[in-house]
């Protein structure tokens, strides 16, 4: 993973000596609080519905060891014992105290880590694909460019004030695990006809209270050229996103309101004057190989391959195997297995990860794959190259700490965010209805047989559960006080990204896990061979599931 610089370094550490003056102000009442909004908001510091809460970045979802076991201190030492981890792969602390903040903050610089724009109207966390670099499908591993375009990024002078906050997604080849087309932009690696490898750009996807699937504005963009493309995206957007309204803000309204063909115009011909005029945001080959060289550590064991030790274990093992099978995947080495880690236990909210199983998580990364853990847009961790003869020794530590459910991709692998517990912008709370389907469909067998289904939760309409992208989508709105749930089917975040269509009126908090029971029953029952829910729902439509759900009683 890349490692700051001297440059890299003293900037964050300026930046924490800078935020300890801003917070020793305002305690002391030197600085009001409409100054310090914005200031401690450009440092991730957020005042929630309990407390304050932190989100500190993590640059496409990347971890080292050392990096997590500071994670868990902090919790240990600053707050109440565990972290949420975000779909934008960042991590969240939501207990920590005003006058302490600085101190988490130096704390993380000691370790190349901090809170600079993960929140504000700027370029935010960069994403990509959690297997990156281990998948044997994928073009090119995309995290140099990642990292490229986090330095490009970070604290860019023309648009640290955007009209509103900005999210890219970048994607290693034909596969879909970043949510790419549902970001401000989508870059995707392709090859043309040449045999040339550089990317597609899509513009103007997002969720939210408008949702849209991004617009494809260009086929194939030379790598070198990436950042000279992003820059003069951003200045189209800079100079005619609309500012008079945060709800038309984004720039999937401003993609809309001009069409993407007069957008993609705007964008060529900027970019036709950046290039000119800044020469120097090309990507060189020497510039590339740097960076890339960040991600090419690893040193696999040539003799992994030969191990047999796996399928014995596998035979003796009936929980081993369904582990082994629901939470692991194949990687582009022989004798290797990427793993994730689950973060979806029973009944803990989806995402959090307490201090002990931070630390435990780290020791595991140091002593099975090089100290490199990853974080997923889907809430869990990986864990990306472990060799198959340690898979069974890993499981186990791994079930004696509550991480190894075996249900990724099943039902209970929820996307679901804090809620109304924690968030001031929530209408409902999220993390009961959780508990109640986990309780309603505690069979794992019975997830098994439905196949791969996922269910995405939200507290309200700023979608940070990514509900209208689910398969099984859930919004929490506030009636009279009351919560209730509106549920759409239908959505997917894949390659054959798609928005879920609202099933009906909303239902009552205690009725979420009934609901779902009479939708699922309804797929069984119409599912043909081998289909799997999203592709039932999109044969059949909605119709019959709205016809099962709001049938009256007899």
């Amino acid at each position: 993973m890349y490692q700051y610089t001297e440059v890299d370094q003293r900037l964050v550490d300026a930046r924490v000596a800078q935020f300890r003056d801003q917070t020793r102000r305002f305690l002391a009442g030197e600085l009001p609080d409409e100054e310090f909004l914005p200031l401690r908001l450009m440092n991730g510091l957020y005042i929630q519905r309990q407390a304050p809460m932190l989100r500190v970045a993590i640059p496409y979802g990347l971890l080292s060891s050392v990096q997590m076991r500071k994670l868990g201190h902090i919790a240990r030492t600053y707050d109440k014992n565990y972290a949420h981890f975000t779909t934008r792969t960042n991590v969240q602390f939501n207990w920590p105290k005003l006058e302490e903040v600085p101190d988490i903050l130096a704390e993380l610089a000691q370790v190349q880590m901090h809170a600079i724009q993960t929140s504000g109207n700027c370029i935010r966390n960069t994403t990509t694909d959690h297997f990156a670099g281990v998948n044997a499908n994928e073009i090119e591993d995309p995290r140099p460019y990642c990292e490229l375009i986090r330095q490009w990024s970070t604290l860019h002078p023309e648009f640290a004030y955007l009209p509103r906050k900005f999210k890219i997604a970048v994607t290693g080849g034909p596969q879909d695990r970043a949510a790419s087309q549902v970001h401000d932009i989508g870059l995707h690696l392709v090859q043309n006809a040449a045999g040339e490898v550089g990317f597609e750009v899509l513009v103007g996807g997002g969720l939210g209270r408008t949702p849209m699937i991004g617009k494809s504005i260009r086929s194939f963009l030379p790598k070198a050229d990436l950042l000279s493309y992003l820059e003069a995206i951003l200045r189209v957007y800079n100079l005619n996103g609309r500012r008079d309204n945060k709800y038309k803000a984004r720039i999937k309204i401003l993609v809309q309101a001009l069409g993407a063909e007069e957008f993609a115009r705007l964008v060529e011909a900027e970019w036709e004057l950046i290039k000119a005029e800044q020469p120097e945001l090309e990507i060189t080959a020497e510039e590339f190989t740097r960076v890339e060289n960040f991600f090419n550590t690893f040193e696999y064991d040539a003799a992994a391959a030969e191990d047999v030790s796996l399928n014995a274990q596998l035979e003796a093992d009936t929980d081993f195997r369904v582990w082994y099978e629901r939470n692991t995947v194949v990687h582009k080495v022989n004798g290797y297995r990427a793993v994730v880690v689950s973060l979806k236990p029973m009944l803990a909210p989806a995402g959090d990860a307490t201090d002990l199983q931070m630390d435990v998580v780290a020791d595991l990364a140091d002593q099975y794959c090089g100290g490199e853990i990853r974080v997923t847009h889907t809430q869990n961790l990986v864990l990306a190259d472990v060799k198959n003869a340690d898979l069974y020794a890993l499981w186990k530590v791994l079930a004696e700490h509550n991480m190894a459910r075996p249900n990724i991709n099943m039902l209970s692998d929820m996307i679901v965010c804090p809620g109304g517990d924690f968030c001031a912008l929530a209408n409902a709370k999220t993390l009961g209805i959780a508990d109640q389907i986990n309780q309603k469909f505690e069979d794992l067998d019975y997830q098994y047989e439905l196949g791969e289904i996922r269910l995405n939760m939200s507290g309200c309409i700023n979608a940070c559960g990514h509900h209208h992208v689910g398969h099984i989508g859930i919004l929490g709105v506030d009636k009279g006080g009351e919560d209730w749930y509106q549920i759409t089917i239908g959505g997917s975040d894949k390659e054959d990204a798609s928005l879920g269509k609202v099933l009906g009126r909303s239902v009552e908090a205690d009725e979420v896990a009934g609901t779902l029971e009479k939708l699922l029953l309804t797929y069984v029952e119409s599912r043909e061979e081998g289909e799997l829910f999203i592709d039932t729902v999109r044969r059949i439509g909605v119709a019959p599931f709205k016809e099962k759900v709001y049938a009256p009683a007899h």
